[in-house]
């Protein structure tokens, strides 16, 4: 997954507060344990992840993370020993024991894993609409020279992906079956070797060597879609503290399956929608 400047809001927005932002979303994933809170969080990625245009990508990512999520739903019934409502009484295992599975931890494991869905979701956001040059610039101050590696890194990635499909597809076309995967690898190595030898001498001469310090930009000033995702991500947070202050939004799967579902849950689902929505409303000065 590739970042490739869209124009939406979130696109528009500097890295500071767009980081802020997928990373509130992700916080309040890991704060809450409310199949509603938790689902809300879902919903107000891929909602996001639309109005950004990325839908594609969260696709992609959601192709990855519902096995993960549902292998996390399996196993954890078959291992977990909480609970007290039997459904299925299980076999005897020589190390695990009996695998019973109970209501409780079927519970929490399909928590565990919509929990696990919504943090590969707000990552898949982030890759796909948040600018990993912009990002790595706000490290240059501490360590310039770091920053340019892992800028380097970060844009080779691509494109050893892209010799390794070129030369997985020219394999196939030879008349004795494709090579090994050792082979590809090993091809794949020696081009990534040549292309750093080039990278190198070419900053060489472009006297990256010799920079001690990147020279000072002037400041750029905050324009409305910063404001906007960087009050999200602020009110994200505190609907989340207000609430795990307030009792709202727990759930207990425990010896006792708690799950709590009034007004207060629902008001808190709704608001976490508004707050990561509502930054994408106003499109006015987002083009390319």
């Amino acid at each position: 997954m590739t970042y490739r400047r869209r124009a939406s809001p979130l696109h528009a927005t500097r890295a500071t507060a767009a980081c802020a932002f997928c990373a509130a979303l992700a916080a309040v994933a890991l704060v809450f344990e409310h199949p509603l809170v938790l689902g809300a969080v879902i919903l107000a990625t891929v909602g996001a992840g639309c109005a950004a245009g990325v839908g594609r990508e969260l696709r992609r990512a959601a192709r990855a993370g519902v096995p993960l999520a549902l292998a996390i739903a399996i196993v954890n019934p078959l291992v977990a020993r909480d609970g007290v409502t039997l459904l299925v009484r299980g076999i005897d295992v020589p190390v695990l024991g009996r695998l019973d599975v109970t209501l409780e931890a079927l519970a929490a494991g399909a928590v565990l894993g919509l929990r696990a869905l919504a943090i590969v979701l707000c990552f898949a956001l982030y890759a796909a609409a948040v600018d990993p040059d912009e990002v790595l610039r706000l490290f240059r101050r501490i360590s310039f020279r770091s920053a340019l590696t892992a800028a380097l890194a970060t844009r080779m990635a691509p494109v050893l992906a892209r010799d390794a499909r070129r030369l997985s597809d020219a394999q196939r076309c030879r008349p004795d079956g494709p090579a090994s995967r050792a082979t590809l690898v090993r091809a794949v190595a020696a081009g990534a070797l040549d292309r750093a030898v080039d990278v190198a001498a070419t900053l060489e001469l472009r006297g990256y060597a010799g920079a001690r310090r990147p020279p000072r930009e002037r400041a750029r000033a905050w324009s409305r879609h910063d404001l906007a995702f960087a009050a999200a991500a602020g009110a994200l947070i505190a609907l989340a503290v207000a609430a795990r202050a307030g009792g709202v939004g727990a759930f207990a799967a425990g010896a006792r399956l708690v799950v709590p579902l009034g007004p207060s849950e629902a008001a808190l689902a709704c608001a976490l929608l508004a707050c990561a929505l509502l930054p994408f409303v106003d499109r006015r000065g987002i083009a390319r």
